[in-house]
Parts: structure tokens; sequence; C-alpha cells
């Protein structure tokens, strides 16, 4: 299954985002043999943050959930033990997602919901690691195209539609989908969980004006705050260390909570910028404040939040991008099926591979994804049933290359 065998790569105490910070205080885990260990002896001193149940890892459990979107077939592929471990089946699969732990594979008959088992828990000053068994939580309700986006205590599903509903996530740490909560508006975009609130743009905001409003709603889908601001044609969001990143005509709208209080902060593009070079799917690691996403069909943007500034990084013709975040390279997927790094300061190509994607332009609708962390990227070849592990740090050089009994074409890092 695995060639090219390296030694597992070294632990790292990755910064994990605002939407995984204090995750699963509440969960279920097991030890590294998927089996579930007995909880501590009540003589022994218990760990903070630990679940009846769990077994603590001293590094980070790392794991990628790939699903193959023509047989609906689904994987989890743990990166330090290299098993590949079979996740259930769901017919008609068109996208993925991940809240750091669970899974999500929208779908014809309904999003499929993937306990991949592992997950972080960072306290600030310190991060405990987690794994458990793999399993098959259960289904949604729901056709394709549905966005979704997770916190420490609820998740929420936006379908095509516009209309949202809300998971408990202790309902999900207990291995069931539970009764989800139906809001009641409509909205343009995902509606994102952030500081125990939901972020949302209104789709037919109603009143002198039909410009899309940005709410903040409570976990009921209740509206408690307006931050004063619209986004227009909203494509894409992200959540950062920062706040929640909404993508809009003009550029972003950057949304932070400071005590309470809910802010809306523009950053636009500086010029004029046609709907089709406009950022409309942001690729970031998690905990990072710089975002990517293409810029038509020969460039890339990056959005540091931190410095509210956009670049504009000319490539090749882009099939996807990711970069680590700030002073880290910039890696870019192009159409001749090479990884490609760039300086994300001054744009000059640093490194290339060989070809390691087949058929970069996704048959079937699968565009190639580039999943990364701080010591390592991964890259999905579909038409190649394999997955790339890359040390971009040093000049690109392949670490690992897992075969696989299914086409990975959608693909989701978790355990961060």
């Amino acid at each position: 299954m695995r060639r090219n065998p390296v030694p597992v790569r070294p632990t790292v105490l990755a910064w994990t985002p605002v939407l995984l910070t204090a995750v699963l205080l509440n969960t279920g885990c097991a030890g590294p043999d998927d089996t579930p260990s007995a909880a501590p002896a009540s003589s022994s001193p218990v760990p903070h943050g630990y679940v009846e149940g769990a077994e603590e890892a001293p590094e980070q459990q790392s794991r990628l959930l790939i699903g193959d979107a023509g047989s609906g077939a689904t994987r989890v592929l743990d990166l330090i033990t290299g098993k590949v471990v079979a996740s259930g089946k769901a017919g008609g699969v068109d996208g993925i997602a991940t809240d750091g732990r669970f899974g999500y594979l929208p779908g014809g008959a309904g999003t499929r919901v993937v306990d991949t088992g592992a997950w972080t828990v960072d306290h600030g000053d310190h991060v405990h690691y987690y794994r458990t068994k793999t399993r098959t939580v259960g289904d949604l309700a729901g056709g394709t195209g549905a966005r979704v986006h997770g916190d420490a205590g609820v998740t929420v599903v936006t379908g095509a539609d516009g209309r949202a509903r809300v998971l408990r996530r202790a309902d999900l740490d207990a291995g069931r989908t539970g009764t989800p909560t139906a809001l009641t508006g409509t909205y343009a975009g995902a509606v994102v969980p952030y500081a125990e609130h939901l972020v949302a743009v209104e789709a037919d905001p109603g009143g002198d004006t039909d410009r899309p409003a940005v709410v903040v709603l409570d976990r009921a889908g209740r509206p408690v705050a307006s931050p004063g601001a619209v986004c227009e044609d909203p494509r894409g969001e992200a959540v950062t260390r920062r706040g929640v990143v909404l993508g809009c005509a003009d550029g972003a709208l950057l949304v932070r909570e400071d005590d309470g209080r809910f802010t809306a902060e523009r950053i636009p593009y500086g010029r004029d910028v046609p709907r089709a070079q406009r950022a409309a799917a942001f690729r970031h690691r998690p905990g990072s404040t710089t975002l990517t996403a293409p810029a038509g069909k020969d460039a890339v943007w990056t959005l540091d939040v931190t410095a509210r500034t956009w670049k504009r990084i000319p490539t090749g013709p882009v099939v996807a991008v990711n970069t680590a975040g700030e002073g880290s390279p910039l890696l870019v997927l192009e159409s001749d099926g090479a990884l490609h790094s760039y300086d994300s300061a001054d744009g000059r190509e640093l490194a290339v591979t060989a070809r390691l994607v087949k058929e970069p332009g996704g048959p079937g609708g699968a565009a190639p994804v580039i999943e990364i962390d701080r010591s390592r990227a991964y890259l999905n070849d579909a038409e190649g049933r394999r997955v790339h592990e890359i040390d971009y740090l040093d000049d690109l050089r392949v670490a690992r290359t897992f075969d696989l009994d299914l086409r990975p074409s959608l693909m989701v890092e978790t355990g961060r």
C-alpha cells in the first residue's frame, strides 16, 4: 500500500485554529490500534481535557479522510501508522469538508458524517492529542452542494438552497446525528459558527435594499447583532484566529468578536477585479492567517488577514493552491500535473516536481486539492489511485506515496 517508506515524521506542535479551539472536551477516544481503551483508574490523576474512554497521544494524530466521488466509497488513512481503514459508502457524493475530527460528504442522498477518530484539544498554553476508532456516524437530509462548517459546540450544514441546519457536537461525539435545528432564514453562502454564535449573509434581506447584509445569529438562529456591513456576491469563507473571512465582490470582509461585540472590516482588492478572477474558495492551513485562492486561470491570490492585504501572484494554469502561512512557500498544482512552489513575497518559482497527477483537470468534477500542515503537504491523484506526501521545505521532495484501492477524488486532513 505504501511506497518510498521513510521514518515517521517528527512530532509537530501545530497551532490549531479558532474553529477547533478547545475542541471536544466531551468526546470519546480510543487507542492507537483503533480499539477503545479503558478510562484511567480513579486513583490516577486525570489529564486536563481527558474524557471517559480517551487515550492521549504524544503527537498530533494526522489522518486523511478520502472519498471516491464515483463509487461513494470512503477511507481513512492514518498518517502516523500508514494504516487505511474503510469508513463506509455514500451515494452521489459531490464534496467533502471537515471540522478537524468529523468528515462530511454531501451528495444526492444527503450528507454522510464520518468520525475519523483523530483530533486536537488546544488549551492555549498546551495542547492535547487524542485518537479513537473510525466509524460512520450517520446521514443528514439534504441534497448536493451542501457546505459545512463546525466548531467545538455545533456544526452547520448549509444547503445549496440557502437553508441551514445546526447539529449539536455533543450528539456527534456520542456517535449520532441527533435532531438538527433548522434555521428559519435563507442565506447566501455558508453559515459559519464563530465565537459561540453564527455568522451569515442574508440572501433576502428585505427592507429598502436588496443588498446582502451580514448578520450574527445565536445558535438557535435568532439575530442578535448586525455589524453594519454588506457582502455583495458572497463566495468563499474561512475561519482564522483573526475572525471569519467572507469573500465578497470587492474583496473580503473580516468579521470579528471582541468582548461580545461584533465588527466587520472590509479588506478591498484595491482595484476592479472581474468576477472570474475573484477569490471564490479559500484554502489555508488551519491556524494560519494567510489565505489562498485561484485568481482566474493563471494566477493566485494570497490574503494576509493580519496585515489586511491582498497579493496577486502570476503562475501557470492553476488547478489547486495552498500555503502553510507567512514565510512558507506558495504551493500550486498546475495543469501540467506537477506541483510548483513560489516565493509568496516576490512570486519567484522555487521548485517544481515531476508530473504527480495524471488528470489534474479532475474527471467527474472533483479536482485535486492540496492539504497542508506545518511539515507536510498532501496531494491526491484520483486516476493514479494514490496520495503523495510532500516535504515542501525540501524542494518539494516526495516523502511518501500511498497507494489506494479507490479513486481518491475527495480529500481532507483531520486530527488538527
